[in-house]
């Protein structure tokens, strides 16, 4: 009995000596163009860095504390300077952001590649990404608006939308964006009438949308954000009249849309990355009454958040320089499948040297480049709310 005392003491001793606190940052735009979409986004990577932590599993029982910075969606500047803090000041072991793209290629270019500090991000989707200098070090859940344009141009299409009048924010998610839809469109014999760039927080979109009502079109696409110059572009159009149809992608699906809009823009349709895979059924029942699971990217960071963890305990280690190489295994097959709420389970067969293939909210599967291949949700304003109608 005495000798497994000593060897259940000496046990403890072993795991406090290895234990750690590991510190995740979290980077999302809590102010600017998409604050009203990093509520849920940043609840959904907290939730699952509650769960390994709660669990006591990783790393031999160390815990995990989330530091919030704020990238601001817009400001390069201020976002770099957040990153630099995340790492220098708090010691971050991973970031999951940032949000929104020009300002994550930023901090992946000015920052991250020379800490060798390991990005997920759950909201960039800039085409340009794709191809970005990242040394390993980069990935996100959410898919590339190269994709999402394809299936804009698709749904257009096959509605009947004979010709679109468009306009984009002036940065490189709207650019990338614009450039994907009116590719695809016109390739399926669609016809844009204009692409114009608008700027966020003006105060007098007149000018903008006087241009856009002279072009003409079936309905009007706006590439935009919904808490900045996307509203103002809607609200201009619905003032003066100059159309009552709008296609909103990811950047204008929002809460704050129709509360601001409510039926003044039914009919209008739009596109966000979702998914109707279990894991997507599974997250909503993890989430419970927390915030809502189908809002924006919010399992696209649950996700992120996840991976970045459990690619810690595949390498045995905290450090991003080495388990950055873990990222694809745990996120890709074969392995057992983990969904939400199975982070413990994920943990435990990594800790015994299984393999795991991480399904989670969003299915998630990486391609070669650290780009999710990803799945849209396509919605409809229905009665002034956003209304679920198919997966593409």
């Amino acid at each position: 009995m005495k000798k497994m005392l000593l060897a259940s003491a000496a046990t403890l001793l072993a795991t406090a000596a290895t234990a750690e606190e590991v510190k995740l940052g979290v980077l999302l735009g809590f102010s600017g163009p998409i604050e009203s979409m990093a509520v849920a986004m940043g609840s959904g990577a907290e939730l699952a860095i509650s769960e390994v932590s709660d669990s006591g599993l990783l790393l031999d029982g160390s815990t995990v504390t989330a530091i919030r910075g704020d990238s601001t969606c817009i400001d390069a500047a201020a976002a770099t300077a957040a990153a630099e803090r995340l790492i220098t000041a708090d010691g971050v072991n991973g970031i999951l952001g940032a949000a929104c793209s020009g300002v994550t290629g930023a901090v992946l270019a000015n920052v991250a590649r020379a800490n060798g500090m390991v990005m997920i991000s759950p909201s960039a989707t800039s085409p340009a990404l794709s191809s970005a200098e990242d040394d390993g070090l980069f990935f996100r859940t959410a898919p590339s608006d190269a994709r999402q344009g394809e299936i804009i141009g698709k749904l257009l299409s096959e509605k009947g939308i004979g010709s679109v009048a468009m306009t984009y924010t002036n940065n490189d998610y709207g650019k990338g964006l614009a450039d994907s839809i009116q590719a695809a469109y016109e390739a399926l014999g669609g016809e844009v009438t204009i692409v114009a760039a608008h700027e966020d927080d003006k105060a007098d979109y007149s000018a903008e949308v006087g241009a856009l009502a002279s072009a003409g079109g079936d309905l009007l696409v706006v590439a935009g954000y919904a808490d900045r110059g996307g509203a103002g572009i809607v609200q201009a159009t619905l003032d003066t009249g100059a159309f009552d149809t709008f296609f909103f992608p990811d950047g204008m699906v929002s809460d704050s849309t129709t509360e601001k809009f409510g039926a003044d823009v039914d009919g209008s349709m739009g596109t966000l990355p979702g998914s109707d895979s279990p894991g997507a059924e599974k997250f909503g029942e993890v989430v419970g009454d927390a915030f809502d699971p189908t809002s924006i990217f919010s399992g696209e960071s649950y996700d992120g958040a996840a991976l970045l963890l459990l690619a810690m305990q595949a390498a045995g280690s905290s450090d991003p320089k080495v388990y950055k190489d873990k990222i694809m295994d745990v996120a890709n097959a074969p392995g057992e499948p983990i969904m939400p709420g199975e982070l413990a389970k994920g943990l435990e067969i990594l800790a015994g040297g299984g393999d795991i293939d991480y399904i989670g909210a969003t299915a998630v599967e990486f391609l070669e480049n650290g780009d999710s291949a990803g799945s849209f949700r396509e919605v409809v304003v229905e009665g002034g709310a956003f209304e679920t109608v198919g997966y593409h």
